[in-house]
């Protein structure tokens, strides 16, 4: 059942398992190897490395083993790696280093509308096609007589809460244990993401060697506070029916109820004081006649008990209130009236799969076909492939109560017309036409080019019933993009687009403390009035700063007038992580101003904190220097406004004698110093910090049209653009 190779494999207990991380798969023996793919935007980046100095401990799981066979390994680059302590390590802010039995985890970020992602078999499918392994298979259903197709009957009431479902069958189908469980995760993963925890869709799978066609699938009345419903069916079969009293919930009003009724194939034949006389097209059971053993469990469970009985199951009581509250319950019946399920909730312990499972019968009762069409095509197509007849899906009759008859699953191409101006324009690159095919078909997207009558190009693209991503041309663009490369698209700035100098200033000012090793925070722009001048040892003179005039929380009382409240927050929420800390922030305050006609200002402000078991002020000060490098401005004496200087200052907020003012030009437009220790206190800061803020606009304010300055800054924007 296993590959003979699993005993090479690490043997020690896995760690935690995170809802979404692919390679947590219950029952593998190892988190699987890096499968040789980054994932941009749910689709694949073509972004390889050896793993040759892993092979020596740790091979891919047997469900993946024949996806990586066959790839040059040497001609590519990897994702990096980590492992479970690894994880544990930096989120402790640990600097040791690993051992050599560390488990290793790998993991890929898939966009949420890629659902052929979701399981091992797709991501090692979709690898295979994207590096030219494999052609892109194509679904086929099983060519089979009408009246020797497995059928499902849709009783009328079904309409009351829950009215579609839709079915296939995988026949042949061959299960190891890794296999077994990423069918079972594949489920658990649709029932949490498209299904919506299982309100719009839940999924059923059933040993088909247990049950027997047809099925039904119908409701039980819930027997509560009740109205008194004769159903005399129609004249035709009157006799053979018979005169039948139905309770149905009292839930809404009396004309919603009818209504209601009436929907599903009824007619109102009188109102009287012993209830209303309505005729439907079918007779629903009490929960007490639905008795069954539900999955993992050993004894017979009437419906109304297992509501009661899941209500301390830790993963079930979560999906009780979608039914637990409603007049009818859902059940899945075959033709020995044996229960397949009561979705969405549980399936029956009879028709459970197992390791041994040859053939699989699949449903999916939905209030929303569309999806339920989605889900059911994701899971017999990525598991078709381990059937006798690769690929091959045995259809099923689905036959509504009026007569509608549909064959599910519906597996067949869409076709979509998409011209490559289109996608040239989208994407920004200009590529020939036999390009554009090529990284279509690694996208699983077979496309065949035609000329229009106005001799242009277009595509006619072939969408698999894997990619229900796939909606509109856009779509198409974004997956050419995507195989080609993003970051092999150059960057340019529209024409029509004309970027303000301030912010063009910002990104080279942002650029230059980055490369010094700082980190980039944002901090609200909105603050408390005692952050912004009592606990900076500051005074309000009723004069710099805009106070809100409603506030709805004491934190957002007043619009900063500084950098530094928010900063220093940010290192005291931040006070075990590993030190020193440097970080830094571009950002705008707010000043009043009288002369303006909102009465406020804002300014362009940088700053920049060090924190650690020294007070870093050297630090701070040779940031000053490099910025001013950068800007191409030098320091000169005392009073000489060709460039910069400092001077002693004097503000509260810094330790005294450990400060200096900035003089650009002649203007003071920030300082730096080592913050006090009463300020350190207020933020619940335990250890010394410098800090530094200046305004950024006075530079440009400043500069000439001819200075060496604004030379650098079209220089710092025209390498911006070509990068």
């Amino acid at each position: 059942m296993n590959d003979p190779n699993d005993d090479i494999l690490p043997t020690k207990k896995r760690g935690r398992k995170k809802q979404g991380d692919i390679g947590y798969g219950r029952g593998l023996n190892s988190i699987f190897h890096t499968i040789s793919l980054a994932i941009a935007g749910g689709v694949f980046i073509h972004n390889f490395e050896s793993f040759a100095e892993h092979s020596n401990r740790i091979l891919p799981p047997p469900c993946l083993r024949s996806a990586l066979e066959g790839i040059d390994s040497s001609k590519h680059s990897v994702v990096p790696t980590t492992t479970e302590k690894a994880i544990i390590r930096k989120e402790k802010h640990l600097e040791e280093d690993s051992t050599e039995d560390e488990e290793v985890i790998y993991k890929s970020e898939v966009a949420t509308n890629r659902y052929d992602l979701l399981c091992l078999e797709g991501l090692g499918q979709a690898l295979r096609i994207f590096v030219g392994i494999d052609p892109i298979p194509t679904y086929t259903l099983r060519s089979i007589r009408s009246e020797s197709m497995l059928k499902m009957h849709v009783k009328p009431e079904t309409s009351l809460i829950r009215p579609y479902v839709v079915c296939a069958v995988l026949r042949g189908i061959t299960f190891d244990e890794a296999r077994y469980n990423s069918f079972i995760d594949l489920q658990d993963r649709l029932h949490q993401n498209i299904c919506r925890r299982r309100t719009l869709i839940a999924i059923g799978t059933h040993d088909l060697d247990t049950i027997d066609g047809p099925f039904t699938y119908e409701y039980a009345m819930y027997r509560g506070p009740r109205w008194r419903l004769e159903d005399p069916g129609p004249a035709t079969r009157r006799n053979e029916l018979g005169h039948r009293q139905l309770d149905i919930v009292w839930e809404l009003n009396e004309e919603a109820v009818v209504e209601a009724l009436m929907a599903v194939g009824g007619g109102v034949l009188s109102r009287g004081g012993g209830g209303v006389e309505v005729i439907v097209g079918g007779v629903a059971l009490p929960p007490s006649d639905i008795n069954f053993v539900p999955l993992k469990q050993v004894k017979n469970f009437r419906a109304d008990e297992l509501m009661e009985f899941y209500k301390s199951d830790l993963k079930l009581k979560k999906f009780l209130h979608i039914i637990e509250n409603s007049s009818v319950y859902p059940v899945l019946y075959d033709c020995n009236r044996t229960v397949l399920s009561l979705p969405p909730i549980i399936n029956g312990a009879h028709s459970a799969i197992t390791l041994e499972t040859k053939n699989v019968f699949i449903e999916c009762t939905a209030t929303d076909l569309t999806k339920a069409n989605v889900v059911l095509n994701t899971t017999v197509t990525m598991f078709s492939t381990y059937c006798e007849r690769k690929f091959k899906v045995e259809p099923v009759e689905v036959i509504y109560s009026d007569g509608r008859s549909y064959v599910y699953p519906d597996i067949s191409l869409y076709h979509m017309e998409v011209p490559l101006s289109y996608i040239t324009d989208i994407v920004g690159v200009s590529l020939e036409e036999n390009e554009v095919a090529s990284l279509l078909n690694k996208m699983q997207l077979h496309a065949v080019k035609s000329l229009s009558e106005d001799k242009k190009c277009t595509f006619t693209v072939s969408v698999p019933p894997t990619r229900s991503d796939i909606l509109h041309p856009c779509d198409v663009a974004e997956d050419v993009a995507i195989a080609y490369g993003y970051n092999e698209i150059p960057k340019r700035i529209p024409a029509s687009l004309n970027p303000l100098p301030l912010n063009q200033f910002s990104d080279l000012i942002r650029s230059e403390i980055a490369m010094c090793g700082f980190t980039e925070v944002l901090t609200w722009v909105l603050c408390s009035y005692k952050e912004d001048f009592a606990m900076l040892n500051r005074r309000d003179d009723k004069s710099t700063a805009v106070i809100i005039g409603n506030p709805r929380s004491s934190d957002f009382e007043v619009v900063r007038t500084s950098l530094m409240p928010g900063m220093l927050k940010t290192i005291g929420h931040n006070k075990d992580h590993p030190k020193p800390i440097k970080i830094f922030e571009v950002g705008d305050i707010v000043l009043l101003d009288e002369t303006k006609d909102v009465g406020a200002v804002n300014r362009r402000q940088l700053a920049a904190l060090y924190c650690g078991a020294t007070s870093g002020f050297e630090l701070i000060h040779g940031l000053v220097d490099r910025v001013m490098e950068a800007i191409g401005c030098q320091f000169v004496q005392s009073g000489d406004n060709a460039g910069y200087y400092l001077e002693r200052a004097d503000v509260p907020e810094f330790l005294p004698g450990r400060q200096a003012s900035i003089i650009y030009k002649g203007k003071c437009i920030g300082a730096f110093g080592i913050v006090h220790p009463e300020v350190l206190n207020n933020f619940d800061i335990p250890d010394a910090c410098s800090f530094v803020e200046l305004n950024i606009e006075s530079f440009l304010q400043s500069i000439e049209a001819t200075s060496p300055e604004v030379a650098l800054l079209n220089e710092f924007i025209a390498v911006q653009v070509s990068d």
